[in-house]
């Protein structure tokens, strides 16, 4: 029914029957705003206790879906997709590879300027935890291939299908880095992958994630491939908003409490004709209308 990223759910689904690989969103501009806190526990920060994050580069791994046309005529795009075509964000990778439409292509085209400015990267992360797990989960398969295209400069024709997104590429990549390929490669090839986040990252100070609720069950693979690193866990929702946020990010995700903030969203209600002509519909077929 709603879609949400990292901030907050920005739109809502009118057509909630459809087949999942269908569905879209509407974005709704006044569907939620912010209250800023002053927060002040000294050390007990991300900056007092991972250094100066501002100085260096997110590794962020979005993915996003084209916008469509609904039936009224409306256009229609995912919150993500809106988010991102404002220019407010801004990674390791470029924007026509984030919003690839082949999802494979993308997470490749994204791990490869990753690795490319491995050194700028302060934080490693995604919306929900499964979606690191992912990531080196594809790392192991394609690691080599990545690998060979750093050696060489440039993303090969075979493997990034989209003109416009591997021109974006290959300007980050830019020029042969043998040597850097070389060190990726000794990292991946070892026996245990073991802290491989922080091997193939090494001023990462932090995961962003959300590793509370049902993506607890990825804390452990993330703890064995993040080595150490902290998992940081800022918001709480539920399916309908965001309701609060996490205070002290550094807590162990066993500890994490969230601050609920009452007035961190409200709702507009938009009379739609679409559960009228479901119910019609079901009533033509002979079925009890719900």
């Amino acid at each position: 029914m709603l879609y949400g990223l990292s901030e907050s759910y920005l739109g809502i689904n009118f057509r909630p029957l459809d087949l999942p690989d269908d569905v879209a969103y509407t974005l709704i501009h006044n569907m939620c705003y912010f209250v800023f806190i002053k927060v002040d526990d000294g050390d007990d920060t991300v900056c007092g206790r991972c250094g100066t994050v501002g100085e260096g580069t997110t590794m962020y791994l979005m993915f996003t879906k084209p916008k469509v046309t609904a039936l009224s005529g409306t256009k229609v795009r995912t919150a993500v997709t809106s988010f991102l075509s404002t220019g407010a964000f801004r990674g390791t990778s470029p924007e026509s590879a984030i919003w690839c439409a082949n999802v494979d292509e993308s997470m490749y085209a994204q791990l490869l300027c990753g690795l490319v400015r491995r050194d700028e990267v302060v934080c490693v992360g995604a919306i929900f935890a499964t979606v690191i797990l992912r990531a080196v989960t594809f790392l192991e398969r394609i690691w080599r291939e990545l690998c060979r295209d750093i050696s060489a400069g440039e993303a090969r024709h075979g493997v990034l299908s989209d003109p416009a997104g591997r021109d974006a590429v290959n300007a980050i990549v830019a020029r042969p880095d043998p040597e850097l390929a070389d060190a990726i490669a000794a990292e991946c090839s070892a026996p245990s992958w073991r802290r491989i986040v922080r091997r193939l990252w090494p001023r990462a100070k932090y995961i962003e994630a959300i590793v509370t609720g049902s993506m607890v069950q990825c804390v452990p693979m993330l703890e064995f491939y993040g080595g150490g690193l902290p998992l940081v866990s800022t918001l709480y929702g539920s399916s309908e908003s965001y309701l609060g946020i996490n205070l002290r990010p550094l807590d162990p995700p066993d500890d994490v409490a969230y601050t609920l903030i009452h007035n961190m969203c409200y709702f507009e209600l938009i009379v739609t004709t679409y559960l009228h002509r479901y119910r019609h519909r079901q009533r033509r077929r002979g079925a009890r209308p719900v």
